[in-house]
């Protein structure tokens, strides 16, 4: 009489864990989305896009202003805030990033903590500083024991799979993929071979910005409230994932996400969620002293 109780507890304490795991899964598939883009951008041109975060909020706001404010369909929303994360990214490039290319890496990080500022007090100016409720359109779930996952859980895992798939492919099998990986080993010699560096370095710009507005999407799907700094933690926890894969390396990116996401969840659930950031941070410190390049990171000797 006593066993079932017994085995109740243990199979609801099963159940807990899976339910906590995979709810790190699915925010670790966000912060994955947008380390690529931090990862991305660094392979380049050796740049820590600190801008990269407030694009977040700008897709974000595209969308909400498209679906809440027109009226319009979902899908307007969705293919709207892409394509206008993808101009913002080249645009930021082109007016920010290429004219102090060969200038002190300390100019172009200056810079870019100058753009995300100036895309906040934007964003701010315009919409005003009152968080925008963002719509639900991905409702529903399924049962897992006694606690339901929700459907924006399902789709952010199964979509941030299929473009993490999709983007290893582009570099990998590509003409452009093939080009990145020049202008990232070494951009004097691609331009030698012939290969357009310019276009290459907008591309990524374009390609980083394009997930960090899906990221923004499945983001607000699942804290359905859009404000002017909702890009500054996340960036900053996405970029934590970054340094932690191995900042410039694509798998790494996605390991890193992965990681901070699941130690997040595992700490809010059987720690405490207050201490979540400090426990994420700390993961971080630990493998730097471990393994200074981040889990999937390489030595890489400086040129004299």
């Amino acid at each position: 009489m006593r066993r079932r109780p017994q085995n109740r507890v243990k199979g609801s304490g099963f159940m807990t864990f899976i339910y906590h795991l995979l709810n790190g899964v699915h925010v670790g598939s966000i912060y994955a989305l947008v380390a690529l883009g931090y990862s991305m951008v660094y392979g380049i041109v050796k740049l820590i896009n600190f801008a990269h975060g407030d694009i977040i909020m700008v897709g974000a706001y595209i969308a909400w202003l498209i679906i809440s404010s027109m009226g319009l369909p979902v899908w307007a929303g969705i293919i709207s805030a892409i394509i206008f994360c993808m101009l913002l990214g080249m645009a930021i490039e082109k007016v920010a990033y290429k004219p102090l290319r060969n200038s002190a890496r300390i100019s172009l990080l200056i810079t870019a903590i100058g753009i995300s500022l100036l895309l906040e007090n934007l964003a701010q100016m315009i919409f005003s500083s009152t968080p925008k409720t963002f719509p639900n359109f991905l409702e529903g779930g399924i049962m897992l024991g006694d606690r339901k996952i929700s459907m924006t859980t399902i789709v952010t895992i199964i979509v941030s799979i299929l473009l993490m798939v999709a983007l290893t492919a582009l570099v990998n099998r590509t003409k452009m993929g093939k080009a990145m990986r020049a202008v990232s080993e070494d951009t004097d010699a691609a331009r030698l071979m012939g290969i357009n560096v310019d276009r290459t370095i907008s591309f990524t710009f374009a390609i980083g910005s394009g997930l960090a507005a899906v990221a923004a999407l499945l983001y607000c799907c699942a804290y359905p409230q859009v404000s002017s700094t909702m890009g500054s933690l996340l960036g900053l926890k996405a970029f934590v994932a970054a340094v932690l894969g191995g900042i410039g390396s694509i798998p790494g990116a996605v390991v890193g996400g992965f990681t901070i996401g699941i130690a997040e969840s595992l700490t809010k659930g059987y720690i405490s969620s207050s201490l979540a950031d400090a426990i994420v941070f700390g993961i971080l410190i630990v493998t730097l002293l471990i393994k200074p390049t981040g889990i999937l990171g390489k030595n890489v000797a400086e040129k004299v």
